[in-house]
């Protein structure tokens, strides 16, 4: 067997582990499906490099297919530059509002990607006393009450004052998150002071928080990271990638 059948080999192994791992969080997506396509394409692959079958498909469809696959992997690329030029993001001092983006609220509280959301929203809303915090998440079907209204819990439950923390229990998106917190601060705020504002989330998921903040107010708006488990990176990258690409024209680059 040819050396790049046994590197095509490991790579279907690595997509099914990882699928299978992604799977047993039970996080409600089907995420983990990307990664039994992977392994099909790879499997495919195999199959195509051995006995010289690749050389056997018409020469216009593998052309199509290398323009196919050189295209999705230029798009992934720049998305994954987007997304890794802001996992520092730190957010700024003393900003007037920090919007916590919403994640999936489970029975026992939030999951853990929302949970560390809130955990950097903790420490900013500590360092910084002046600063007020929207959790933005509607209700799902899974989910026994709204992100906003959960995610406020959490944070009184840690001993942030409740008079500190709004939730925002309607928004369904990234979009809408954002949205109707603006709307939300807009309301209580001097409508002639620019405010500044931070935008809370995972540190794949902020890039394009912040991009889609930056479309819908001409306020003040940076990004504050919270962590991600390394082992699910690659699995929210790909996700998010989506994501990029499907609000790309509501964002201000």
């Amino acid at each position: 067997m040819n050396p790049m059948r046994y590197i095509l080999l490991t790579l279907i192994f690595i997509c099914l582990a990882y699928s299978v791992s992604i799977y047993m969080v039970g996080s409600g997506t089907f995420s983990f499906v990307i990664w039994l396509a992977g392994a099909a394409i790879f499997g495919l692959a195999f199959f195509l490099a051995g006995k010289w079958r690749l050389l056997k498909v018409p020469i216009a469809l593998r052309t199509i297919s290398y323009v196919l696959i050189a295209l999705a992997m230029t798009v992934l690329i720049i998305c994954t530059i987007a997304m890794v030029s802001h996992f520092g993001d730190k957010g700024e001092k003393d900003l007037d509002y920090i919007v916590v983006l919403g994640a999936q609220m489970r029975d026992n509280g939030p999951s853990i990607i929302f949970k560390y959301r809130l955990d950097a929203a903790y420490t900013y809303l500590s360092e910084n006393p002046d600063t007020i915090c929207i959790v933005s998440g509607g209700q799902g079907q899974n989910e026994s009450v709204s992100e906003g209204d959960g995610g406020k819990d959490y944070l009184v439950s840690r001993g942030i004052d409740p008079e500190r923390v709004i939730a925002e229990p309607k928004a369904m998106d990234t979009s809408e998150n954002i949205q109707y917190s603006l709307d939300i601060m807009k309301k209580a705020a001097d409508v002639d002071k620019q405010l500044k504002v931070g935008i809370v989330t995972n540190n794949f998921h902020v890039f394009r928080g912040v991009h889609l903040a930056k479309m819908l107010t001409d306020d003040e708006v940076c990004g504050i990271a919270a962590y991600t488990v390394p082992w699910y990176l690659p699995n929210n990258m790909v996700r998010e990638c989506f994501g990029i690409i499907r609000d790309f024209r509501k964002m201000r680059i």
